[in-house]
Protein backbone atom coordinates (compact mmCIF):
# COMPACT_ATOMS: atom_id res chain seq x y z
CA UNK A 1 0.00 0.00 0.00
CA UNK A 2 1.34 3.41 -0.93
CA UNK A 3 1.94 5.91 1.84
CA UNK A 4 0.15 9.24 1.67
CA UNK A 5 2.47 10.79 4.28
CA UNK A 6 6.01 9.60 4.94
CA UNK A 7 7.75 9.51 8.32
CA UNK A 8 9.50 12.80 7.46
CA UNK A 9 6.20 14.48 6.58
CA UNK A 10 4.62 13.13 9.79
CA UNK A 11 7.45 14.73 11.80
CA UNK A 12 6.62 18.07 10.17
CA UNK A 13 3.09 17.81 11.65
CA UNK A 14 3.56 16.31 15.13
CA UNK A 15 6.50 16.94 17.50
CA UNK A 16 7.03 13.29 18.53
CA UNK A 17 10.43 11.72 17.82
CA UNK A 18 12.11 8.38 18.43
CA UNK A 19 11.53 6.55 20.67
CA UNK A 20 8.10 8.13 21.17
CA UNK A 21 6.76 8.53 17.64
CA UNK A 22 4.28 5.70 17.08
CA UNK A 23 3.03 6.55 13.58
CA UNK A 24 5.19 5.35 10.68
CA UNK A 25 2.96 6.12 7.70
CA UNK A 26 -0.41 7.60 6.78
CA UNK A 27 -2.32 5.71 4.09
CA UNK A 28 -5.63 7.60 4.05
CA UNK A 29 -6.57 11.09 5.16
CA UNK A 30 -9.87 12.91 4.84
CA UNK A 31 -9.16 16.25 6.55
CA UNK A 32 -11.46 16.84 9.49
CA UNK A 33 -13.07 13.42 9.10
CA UNK A 34 -10.87 10.34 9.10
CA UNK A 35 -7.31 9.00 9.06
CA UNK A 36 -5.81 5.56 8.54
CA UNK A 37 -2.19 5.30 9.66
CA UNK A 38 0.16 2.50 10.67
CA UNK A 39 2.86 1.55 13.15
CA UNK A 40 5.18 -1.36 12.43
CA UNK A 41 5.91 -3.00 15.78
CA UNK A 42 9.44 -4.45 15.87
CA UNK A 43 11.39 -6.38 18.49
CA UNK A 44 13.77 -3.39 18.60
CA UNK A 45 11.20 -1.18 20.37
CA UNK A 46 12.81 0.02 23.62
CA UNK A 47 9.73 -0.81 25.73
CA UNK A 48 10.09 -4.53 24.96
CA UNK A 49 13.21 -4.65 27.16
CA UNK A 50 11.00 -4.41 30.23
CA UNK A 51 7.49 -5.28 28.97
CA UNK A 52 7.91 -8.20 29.34
CA UNK A 53 11.28 -9.99 29.13
CA UNK A 54 10.71 -13.32 27.38
CA UNK A 55 7.06 -12.41 26.60
CA UNK A 56 7.12 -9.12 24.63
CA UNK A 57 3.76 -7.31 24.58
CA UNK A 58 3.22 -3.69 23.50
CA UNK A 59 1.89 -1.72 26.49
CA UNK A 60 -1.75 -0.76 26.09
CA UNK A 61 -1.06 2.86 26.95
CA UNK A 62 1.33 3.04 23.99
CA UNK A 63 -1.32 1.62 21.65
CA UNK A 64 -3.61 4.42 22.86
CA UNK A 65 -0.75 6.90 22.37
CA UNK A 66 -0.35 5.70 18.76
CA UNK A 67 -4.07 6.32 18.20
CA UNK A 68 -3.78 9.77 19.80
CA UNK A 69 -0.84 10.65 17.55
CA UNK A 70 -2.80 9.58 14.47
CA UNK A 71 -5.71 11.71 15.70
CA UNK A 72 -3.34 14.67 16.16
CA UNK A 73 -2.17 14.32 12.55
CA UNK A 74 -5.81 14.31 11.44
CA UNK A 75 -6.58 17.51 13.38
CA UNK A 76 -3.33 19.33 12.62
CA UNK A 77 -3.78 18.89 8.86
CA UNK A 78 -6.71 21.32 9.10
CA UNK A 79 -5.60 24.68 7.73
CA UNK A 80 -6.64 26.58 10.88
CA UNK A 81 -4.53 24.31 13.12
CA UNK A 82 -1.32 24.04 11.08
CA UNK A 83 1.71 24.94 13.19
CA UNK A 84 -0.14 24.15 16.44
CA UNK A 85 0.16 21.14 18.75
CA UNK A 86 -2.35 18.47 19.75
CA UNK A 87 -2.77 17.32 23.33
CA UNK A 88 -4.65 14.31 24.64
CA UNK A 89 -7.50 15.70 26.73
CA UNK A 90 -9.31 12.53 27.75
CA UNK A 91 -10.15 8.90 27.12
CA UNK A 92 -13.47 7.08 27.32
CA UNK A 93 -14.64 3.54 26.68
CA UNK A 94 -11.10 2.14 26.36
CA UNK A 95 -11.10 -1.59 25.61
CA UNK A 96 -8.14 -3.84 24.84
CA UNK A 97 -9.15 -6.84 22.73
CA UNK A 98 -5.89 -8.40 21.57
CA UNK A 99 -2.21 -8.36 22.50
CA UNK A 100 0.19 -6.58 20.16
CA UNK A 101 3.54 -8.31 19.69
CA UNK A 102 6.76 -7.80 17.73
CA UNK A 103 6.14 -8.32 14.01
CA UNK A 104 2.58 -6.97 14.17
CA UNK A 105 1.51 -4.03 12.03
CA UNK A 106 -0.90 -1.76 13.89
CA UNK A 107 -3.48 -0.12 11.65
CA UNK A 108 -4.68 3.05 13.35
CA UNK A 109 -8.10 4.34 12.35
CA UNK A 110 -9.45 7.57 13.82
CA UNK A 111 -12.79 9.09 12.90
CA UNK A 112 -13.68 12.59 14.10
CA UNK A 113 -17.13 12.60 15.71
CA UNK A 114 -17.32 16.30 16.55
CA UNK A 115 -15.08 19.32 16.79
CA UNK A 116 -15.90 22.58 18.51
CA UNK A 117 -13.40 25.45 18.60
CA UNK A 118 -10.17 23.67 19.56
CA UNK A 119 -11.60 20.50 21.19
CA UNK A 120 -12.35 17.32 19.28
CA UNK A 121 -13.99 13.99 20.06
CA UNK A 122 -12.99 10.98 17.97
CA UNK A 123 -13.61 7.26 17.75
CA UNK A 124 -10.28 5.44 17.53
CA UNK A 125 -9.57 1.80 16.73
CA UNK A 126 -6.26 -0.07 16.43
CA UNK A 127 -6.22 -3.28 14.40
CA UNK A 128 -3.75 -6.08 13.82
CA UNK A 129 -4.79 -7.59 10.50
CA UNK A 130 -8.58 -7.51 10.81
CA UNK A 131 -8.68 -8.04 14.57
CA UNK A 132 -9.38 -5.14 16.93
CA UNK A 133 -6.49 -4.67 19.35
CA UNK A 134 -7.84 -1.54 21.07
CA UNK A 135 -10.81 0.80 20.75
CA UNK A 136 -11.62 4.03 22.55
CA UNK A 137 -12.96 7.55 22.35
CA UNK A 138 -10.31 10.27 22.35
CA UNK A 139 -10.76 13.87 23.38
CA UNK A 140 -8.12 16.13 21.91
CA UNK A 141 -7.22 19.75 22.53
CA UNK A 142 -5.39 21.88 19.97
CA UNK A 143 -3.06 24.48 21.49
CA UNK A 144 -0.21 26.80 20.62
CA UNK A 145 3.34 25.48 20.62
Amino acid sequence: MMSLLSAKEIQEIIPHRYPFCFVDTVEELEPGKRIVASKNVTINEPFFQGHFPGEPVMPGVLIVEALAQAGAILSLREEEFQGKIGYLGGLNKVKFRRMVRPGDRLRLEVEMLKFRRNVGLAKATAYVDDEIACECELTSIIGDK
